[in-house]
């Protein structure tokens, strides 16, 4: 097998028996890290420690993580225009913030033959909000209901970064 040593040093080709000697005396364990390479690749390091330093990557990496948050507004087809404008200012808060929207209109009776009504209404909600989102998903019919959504055009963490600019001082 190929040994490498625990600052990353090739030891060269040697015999697992060997290997296993110098782990045992350098107080380290014997890993095999590449068992399809052709002779298989094993490294002398500190199994326990590596497990650790992984896991804080790891922790590290889902802290930094963009978590998208999708919101629910749900309409109905013959909205009236003040609680168009109450719901349209919701999608706006929300666009703003950084979090997905998903648009639900919900088709009761005969409303169910008419979709079209559904279309405009998204159309037009899409076209009053495009500067502060744009259309994800565009509009389906999904039964009942049709459902479209709307993703914001600057991700939360591009907002967060310019919400708390770097104070860069000038010299005089």
């Amino acid at each position: 097998m190929r040994l490498v040593g625990p600052q990353g040093e090739q030891v060269g080709i040697v015999r697992i028996e060997d290997a296993l000697r110098l782990a045992q005396e350098s107080d380290l364990d014997l890993v095999e890290v590449a068992p399809m390479a052709k002779p298989p690749v094993c490294k002398l390091m500190d199994y326990g420690k590596f497990k650790y330093e992984a896991a804080v990557k790891m922790r590290e990496a889902r802290k930094n993580q963009a978590h998208t948050v999708i919101k629910e507004m749900k309409l109905r087809p013959k909205i009236d225009q003040h609680d168009y404008d109450t719901k349209k200012g919701h999608v706006v808060r929300f666009l703003k913030a950084g979090d997905k929207v998903k648009i639900t209109i919900m088709f009761r009776g005969r409303e169910q033959s008419r979709p079209e009504l559904g279309l405009r209404l998204l159309a037009k909600l899409a076209e009053d909000v495009q500067d502060l989102g744009f259309v994800e998903a565009a509009p389906k019919q999904d039964g009942r209901n049709m459902i479209m959504v709307l993703a914001p055009h600057r991700t939360k963490a591009t907002k967060m970064r310019s919400a708390d600019p770097e104070i860069v001082v000038a010299e005089a």
